[in-house]
């Protein structure tokens, strides 16, 4: 299920803290025989409680793993870690070369790296690593970068003492006294606000427990946050809080009594309107607030209405919005703050068939629009003055390019960010008058690593129903076509949320060793734009699952890899789809690799306690609609798992995950066990402290990393070492 934000600022400097990630000499030895042995392979076998459970329409179904959902139960923390045992004892023949890839992970990173400053409200902002740190600093200068450096949060002294430690974000109040910022220290989203006095380094006794975000009135006094449901975790209510004063005596704002729809809180560029977006899909209301006038009331822009979609941004006397009215790849309309009814609404930006608008950022001077046409990222610059435009040229066959932080508002400079599969993330200051590019930053490599050492493509495989579909492809030059190259290929197809082909510093030591990698765009996306998410939703959400199985085929068929050297990898709705797959192709991949995997759809979305639930309705269904069970039932993977072979598995999980339960992989991989008449290997392992990202430090997540290749590399009898050319 979908991961979704917690506390929305500085959001640049987070994506920086997640992207260290290496190279060695070169890739593969000679395939051999797993170094895995089949008398291993007894797993673990938990006891069987069968359960009856009865959907609205009455189909019953029988869950004997039921039981595996009681968080508390001792005998559930036994089988969990019983299976972590077991997995370490099958990978005791693979540990010196996990051991071996974490240091080579790790030797890419430039332990001491720092992000591009950003100049916001007379101060410069960047965050840094020290070495052999596991968390950044983030901080700030006055003026001038020559200025002295002041430490806003070193994330490494929050984290002392805690085994999970997760920084939700943090903002500056207007006068940059004072700084709000959420942790999260048990994995499961479960963020506590702090605020800290800038003047004096001092916390000030202000906290709220179940925070998920915030914002400051343009007082720097007055602050609005959001809580979240302590069972469901949705964000539901918001608060107007005065910095020293008693948190109980703070004036509800807002709640949302909508179990579908979620409040989520943010504020214009302009520091203007602080807003209520209240959503979790397509289904939209945003409410407005004057920052200047924060005791006031929040009014609608426009009523909710099923699927009626529309985002806020504000320049002089307009809001700007983005909506899919009559526009399914969405417009950009404007309307006059005064009177912003849907039917003051005028076009800016007109549908297109064939471009999606994603995104936009507004300057004195231009309109910047984030688009996205044939599968790829386009960054458009319009003039205000005259409409004329301009698109920035990036210059790869796959790639992706994405509005950086841009929080200034009179200026001519636009910062963006582009990577490809082979190129490190890249950011970029560009004139919007003169078109000149400046580099600002490559994203370190250490190592001997050369971008020029690797060749990319962009593919396009036809679907059994004759739709074509992009897969982005990666591999080391000189590599020869003929089926005996190792794959790795990955997938997701849920919420809208395109899979698009940045660099993986990881994944280096994968084509080093041979490796072809892959990314299949597939339905249920918006890779092709807003119809491709409709058609991999809801009764199409099949379209997901065979896109994936024909990219699969394409690659073999065109033989990048063959079925018994093909990987396939999937997170969260991504590794519903490995369950999926899994069951309707196992005999089409050497190795199956599922983190955090939602598999079990329809116990999952019949109990409206467990967070994110109610919220996706409309991407899987409702269970209490007979149709729409019917539907689901066709293809959640723990109900369509039955007696035969399957590939090879690692599956992965963490015990306080929120997104997806921590027991549907486990009622998983016990029913797999019970089902399963191969020899193949079936691992489970749980982070006992991680979350749904699993562990929060940069180092220990190349551990995470190492374990699956390692995995992989061992089903093929890999030694480790680099392919010799």
């Amino acid at each position: 299920m979908k991961q979704i934000a917690v506390l929305t600022v500085f959001g640049i400097l987070l994506l920086f803290a997640c992207q260290q990630s290496n190279h060695n000499e070169n890739t593969t030895s000679t395939l051999q025989p797993s170094v895995f042995h089949p008398e291993q392979f007894s797993g673990q076998h938990p006891e069987k409680k069968p359960k009856e459970l009865i959907s609205a329409s009455g189909d019953k179904r029988i869950d004997e793993y039921y039981w595996l959902n009681e968080r508390e139960n001792p005998a559930v923390t036994a089988y969990l870690e019983a299976e972590n045992r077991y997995a370490d004892s099958v990978l005791a023949p693979v540990a010196p070369l996990q051991a071996k890839l974490f240091e080579e992970l790790k030797a890419r990173i430039k332990e001491d790296d720092s992000s591009v400053p950003f100049f916001k409200n007379d101060y410069w902002y960047f965050s840094r690593f020290e070495k052999g740190k596991e968390y950044p600093i983030y901080s700030r200068k006055k003026g001038t970068l020559e200025a002295a450096e002041e430490i806003l949060i070193d994330v490494n002294e929050l984290a002392k003492g805690h085994a999970y430690c997760q920084l939700g974000g943090f903002t500056v109040s207007p006068d940059n006294k004072t700084v709000a910022y959420g942790v999260d220290y048990t994995g499961r989203n479960l963020f506590k606000l702090y605020f800290k006095d800038l003047t004096t380094n001092k916390l000030l006794t202000d906290s709220f427990d179940y925070a998920g975000g915030a914002e400051w009135a343009n007082d720097s006094k007055t602050v609005i946050y959001d809580t979240k449901d302590a069972v469901t975790l949705r964000n539901d209510k918001i608060w107007r809080h005065s910095l020293g004063t008693d948190h109980k005596s703070d004036v509800l704002m807002y709640h949302e009594k909508d179990e579908t729809q979620y409040a989520f809180l943010s504020k214009t560029k302009s520091e203007q309107y602080i807003l209520i977006n209240c959503a979790y899909t397509q289904t939209v209301e945003v409410l407005y607030l004057d920052a200047d006038a924060p005791t006031g009331q929040f009014k609608s822009i426009r009523p909710r209405e099923a699927n009626f979609f529309y985002e806020i941004n504000h320049r002089g006397d307009k809001f700007l919005i983005k909506t899919n009215w009559n526009a399914p790849n969405f417009r950009l309309m404007e309307a006059p703050v005064s009177d912003p009814r849907r039917e003051n609404w005028t076009d800016l930006l007109p549908h297109r068939e064939d471009v999606l608008l994603e995104g936009l950022t507004v300057f004195k001077d231009y309109l910047v629009t984030a688009e996205r046409k044939g599968g790829l990222n386009q960054i458009h610059i319009i003039q205000w003055s005259d409409k004329a435009d301009h698109y920035i040229e990036i210059g790869e066959p796959t790639y992706t390019a994405q509005l950086d932080n841009n929080p200034e508002f009179d200026t001519k400079t636009l910062r963006y960010n582009f990577a490809s599969m082979k190129t490190p993330i890249t950011v970029v200051d560009y004139n919007m008058e003169t078109r000149q590019k400046e580099v600002k930053k490559v994203a370190p490599v250490l190592g001997n690593f050369d971008s020029n050492n690797y060749q990319t493509e962009f593919v396009w495989a036809t679907a059994r129903d004759g739709v074509k579909v992009p897969i982005s492809i990666m591999y080391k030059k000189g590599l020869k076509r003929d089926g005996s190259a190792p794959c790795h290929l990955t997938g997701y197809g849920s919420y809208g949320s395109s899979y698009d082909p940045y660099f993986n510093r990881d994944k280096i030591s994968l084509v080093d060793r041979g490796f072809v990698i892959a990314i299949a765009h597939i339905r249920g996306g918006m890779e092709m734009g807003y119809k491709w998410y409709e058609d991999g939703k809801m009764f199409k959400k099949m379209n997901t699952f065979t896109d994936f199985i024909d990219c699969s085929d394409f690659l073999v068929k065109e033989k990048y890899t063959s079925s018994d050297r093909l990987f396939a990898e999937g997170r969260s709705a991504g590794g519903l789809l490995m369950g999926a797959v899994t069951n309707m192709r196992p005999d089409l991949y050497k190795g199956i690799i599922t983190g955090v995997p939602f598999v079990d759809v329809l116990t999952t979305m019949s109990d409206p306690t467990i967070p994110l639930t109610t919220g996706e309705y409309s991407e899987w269904g409702n269970p209490g609609i007979k149709e729409q069970y019917d539907y689901m039932k066709t293809y959640s993977p723990y109900d369509n798992m039955k007696k035969g072979n399957y590939p090879n598995m690692l599956v992965l999980t963490s015990f306080s995950d929120s997104q997806v339960q921590y027991f549907e992989p486990a009622k998983y991989v016990a029913r797999l066990r019970d089902l399963k008449t191969d020899n193949n290997v079936l691992l489970f392992k749980t982070n006992m402290t991680g979350s749904h990202g699993g562990s929060s430090g940069r180092f220990e997540r190349l551990k995470e990393r190492a374990l699956e290749y390692s995995w992989m590399m061992g089903l093929l009898g890999m030694d480790g070492t680099a392919m010799k050319q």
